[in-house]
């Protein structure tokens, strides 16, 4: 087990010293966000440090979760993260390229959720790892379309985060499918600012499209009384 200094929640801690990317607020918020009702199977593309699935783990407490995980440290950790937490016995992750796992697979998920790589024709960093997290030449945004549709059924729903240019270019990728887009969250550092984040609800079935926008932080700089009840029972700061 990792040395490391761990990030902690209120109900688990995350060691993420061997992965590329580290807990941050995009994955932090799809934790809080994605999912209705009460989904018994999550899968998560693309794990990282597994906090997503961890606070999924915490949120639907009948849910099994399944993560999938290209680079191996990370899942290494990711794995040792679950293996430590309360929910245990619920959360397996596999190292595997997304495209292997979804064209092997035929099970289906109520919930699927993912924090991308979404970087295409950018400079990238000496450290492999870390391009793998941010740049999507191992998974593209078609080769990500086409799995999750693999996956889904008519009550499944699909939740990911990325930029807003970028989810644009996601949205075409899923059009072809029949896929709709049933919720909207634009997430802004504060009320006064550009959407810097986008989280979107894809779904088969026809829903009435639901848009909302969420700051951060307040015009004063604190944290927003928004962002600090999503977020209340995950950390320590609230």
């Amino acid at each position: 087990m990792s040395q490391s200094t761990p990030f902690c929640f209120k109900r688990f801690s995350i060691h993420h010293d061997r992965c590329a990317m580290k807990v941050g607020t995009d994955g932090v918020l799809l934790g809080a966000l994605a999912g209705d009702e009460n989904p018994k199977n999550i899968l998560e593309i693309g794990v990282g440090t597994g906090v997503v699935s961890l606070m999924l783990a915490q949120r639907f407490p009948e849910a099994k979760i399944t993560g999938v995980e290209i680079e191996k440290e990370a899942w290494i950790q990711a794995t040792e993260n679950a293996k430590q937490s309360p929910w245990s016995d619920r959360i397996e992750f596999i190292n595997m390229p997304f495209q292997e796992f979804w064209i092997n697979q035929s099970k289906k998920y109520d919930l699927i959720v993912s924090n991308p790589p979404y970087f295409t024709n950018h400079l990238k960093s000496p450290d492999p790892k870390r391009n793998m997290a941010l740049h999507n030449d191992g998974l593209t945004f078609g080769e990500l379309a086409a799995g999750v549709v693999s996956l889904i059924d008519t009550k499944s729903e699909f939740w990911v985060i990325l930029p807003p240019s970028q989810m644009l270019e996601l949205e075409k990728q899923f059009s072809p499918y029949g896929l709709k887009i049933t919720s909207k969250i634009q997430i802004k550092d504060n009320p006064s600012k550009n959407i810097i984040r986008a989280i979107f609800k894809f779904s088969l079935f026809d829903q009435i499209l639901s848009v909302r926008s969420l700051s951060i932080k307040s015009e004063s700089g604190i944290y927003s009384n928004d962002y600090s009840e999503l977020l209340r029972e995950f950390l320590i700061v609230f």
